[in-house]
């Protein structure tokens, strides 16, 4: 399986490097795993695929709009696959990009109206998303989707067979939305439990902000919230892992997260993307991810 949407800061190209740091436990006895900013969710659906003794999983994201559309791939795929079977079809019948825009801006407002059934909302969505620049998701302070058209000639807005296969695994999985310490009311009482964390990022730069996956924002304020409540887990007894930016590629003074999870192991990773889109000025760059494992 792999994630239905594409989606800025996913996982798939660091899996390797999270399951590194994953407790050994996981392979050998039953868990529940807890992700309280799902995204795209390449780590649990690559858990739901790969770990037998996962045993629970609880998803949850602020941005209910992605999270409509785990709901109805989990309750109606093929209703969802229907309706996407439509819309591409329509789409690919229009020959050029000056001809699919006003088709594109269409559907972005019938999905920025917001009173679609929860199927025609989630191939709404997407439709956005395989669609607009570069895959975001982006919206103002009003809710309101506003990412441009992308160039794509022929974008594909359906794989039956992942969708399918998702709706499967999702079956036993806990669906969520709203803030992420909603998630704490919902921890099993006889399983470990394994958190991965994966907020909105931390700007590098004061030009490179991009947290705007939902209207609510997630300033310093409250990576010091998910700092807190990082403690809270472990005190609790439950192994947490957590990726966020590096301040570090910008300012090497910058001791934010170093001083935020002082007491837990910080570990500097190369990501697989550059802060220039200038070639010749291209450097790669770290980010961190951060875990309670003993030393």
């Amino acid at each position: 399986m792999k994630p239905f949407i594409k989606w800025a800061g996913g996982k798939s190209s660091l899996l390797d490097e999270i399951q590194k740091r994953l407790p050994n436990y996981i392979y050998s006895q039953d868990f529940c795993l807890i992700e309280p900013f799902v995204g795209g969710g390449a780590l649990s659906l690559w858990a739901l695929s790969e770990l037998p003794h996962l045993k629970k999983l609880i998803i949850n994201d602020y941005n209910a709009d992605l999270i409509n559309v785990y709901q109805v791939i989990k309750n109606n795929p093929n209703d969802l696959i229907e309706h996407l079977k439509k819309i591409q079809n329509d789409y690919d019948k229009l020959t050029d990009l000056e001809s699919k825009k006003p088709y594109f801006y269409q559907k972005r407002d019938m999905f920025n109206q917001r009173n679609g059934s929860d199927i025609e909302q989630a191939g709404l969505f997407i439709f956005l998303n395989k669609s607009a620049f570069n895959g975001l998701y982006r919206v103002n302070k009003n809710n309101q989707f506003n990412v441009p058209i992308g160039s794509y000639k022929n974008p594909k807005f359906i794989d039956e067979d992942n969708i399918l296969n998702i709706s499967k695994k999702l079956q036993n999985t806990q669906i969520l939305t709203g803030d992420f310490e909603l998630v704490l009311h919902y921890i099993p009482n006889d399983l470990p439990c394994v958190f991965y964390f994966d907020p909105p990022y931390r700007p590098i730069s004061d030009t490179a902000s991009f947290t705007a996956y939902s209207d609510n924002g997630f300033d310093d304020n409250e990576q010091k919230r998910l700092a807190r409540f990082c403690q809270k887990i472990d005190k609790m007894g439950h192994y947490f892992l957590l990726s966020n930016s590096d301040p570090k590629n910008h300012n090497t003074n910058d001791d934010f997260f170093d001083e935020l999870y002082a007491n837990f192991n910080i570990n500097r990773i190369q990501a697989n993307r550059s802060i220039s889109a200038n070639g010749k000025s291209r450097k790669f760059i770290s980010e961190i991810l951060v875990d309670n494992v003993l030393k």
